[in-house]
């Protein structure tokens, strides 16, 4: 999928990916946009909350695209430390069983977010699909999946469907393309998990059992512990510019989209069409939160984790060295202070509280709508 986005580097055919994606996204867009300013006085603000929320998911995703085209370095890095990480854990079944433990998880993580975009999708546009609507009636609005203004008339019923097959072909791909890259975050942040697990390990085993070579030992696995500790940091600041601009993307449309499909759900209750509506935004509503969660969730999880590297070396058994071996832990302990974290635009940082407050943003803006309803 990542190669499908243009995404992944060093693939075939990556600049026909991304002209596909920059032609099609910008004629969506253009589309929502003809709605919206034909429809501003004469739809209902249910229908325009629609549109505005559709809207900014199809930004959301171009906008993704772009920050990672124009990241290609980055990425690449950050892909070469991970093939590092994976040569140097393959000569130690510790480190490798670690790292391929949290390979499968990520691998879960992302069947699950694909499957849940694509029952999403699915959900959203069934209905409309398999509406028989008459093309020739005038008098009517045609229903499309999106609320779009078309640049074109539609007369035939079989251009109808074609404009609805293709609309729902081109949402599975964006909602595979939004899944995927909230995916990468969380697997970037789970393999940054596992090498701090393995780095755990080792200041467990820092003191030898017998006291052969034992000076040289510790002085040699201390260094290790060091320098995996610098590559962790490495790692997480390559993650945090390619992620930083991203989040704040997401902290600022998934606030506005969860208080327009909030919008949408609240106002469609009481209406003849009620179950259709609530079912259609319920689980598009499902995901937005998830994606904000699964951002500040990676914050949180990463902040945590590094706590625990300054506790393992305080768990360790420090106090059979001697005093100026034991001075080498201070290092790793001081530096460990300064927790890992991820970044809303170099703002804020992302954690389960700033979740929080885009609920409690998104929940203020949803009371005024209701009340100038």
């Amino acid at each position: 999928m990542l190669i499908l986005c243009g995404i992944w580097p060093g693939t075939p055919y990556v600049l026909l990916c991304r002209i596909f994606w920059v032609v099609s996204m910008t004629v969506i867009l253009f589309w929502h946009c003809r709605y919206f300013l034909t429809h501003v006085h004469s739809a209902e603000i249910l229908d325009l909350m629609d549109c505005l929320s559709s809207f900014l998911a199809h930004s959301k995703i171009i906008i993704k695209f772009l920050v990672f085209w124009l990241n290609q370095r980055k990425l690449i890095k950050i892909l070469a430390m991970m093939t590092e990480d994976w040569n140097d854990c393959a000569n130690n079944d510790v480190n490798l069983r670690e790292s391929t433990r949290k390979a499968k998880m990520s691998d879960r993580i992302t069947n699950a977010i694909v499957s849940l975009h694509t029952v999403t999708i699915v959900t959203y546009c069934i209905g409309i699909i398999l509406a028989d609507a008459d093309v020739t009636d005038t008098s009517r609005e045609l229903p499309l999946i999106n609320k779009l203004e078309l640049s074109f008339n539609i007369n035939t019923q079989s251009m109808y469907r074609c404009v609805l097959i293709t609309e729902f072909l081109h949402m599975v791909l964006c909602g595979w393309a939004a899944g995927i890259t909230n995916s990468l975050l969380l697997t970037l942040i789970l393999h940054a998990a596992g090498q701090i697990e393995i780095m755990r390990y080792w200041l467990t085993q820092l003191i030898p059992r017998t006291n052969k070579s034992k000076h040289k030992s510790i002085a040699t696995t201390t260094s290790k512990i060091v320098q995996k500790h610098q590559k962790i940091i490495n790692f997480i600041k390559h993650v945090e510019n390619l992620y930083s601009y991203i989040a704040l993307l997401q902290f600022v449309s998934n606030t506005i989209m969860i208080c327009s499909l909030g919008f949408v759900i609240v106002t469609a209750i009481g209406s003849p069409n009620a179950v259709e509506q609530i079912m259609k935004s319920f689980l598009f509503y499902t995901i937005t939160n998830l994606e904000a969660f699964i951002f500040c969730y990676a914050g949180e999880y990463l902040n945590n984790k590094s706590k625990e590297i300054g506790v393992a070396a305080y768990n360790c058994e420090w106090y059979d060295l001697k005093s100026t071996e034991s001075r080498l832990l201070l290092f790793i302990m001081l530096r460990s202070q300064k927790q890992l974290t991820l970044t809303v635009g170099k703002m804020m940082d992302l954690s389960l509280q700033a979740f929080t407050s885009i609920m409690n943003a998104s929940g203020s803006y949803l009371s005024v709508l209701l009340a100038m309803q």
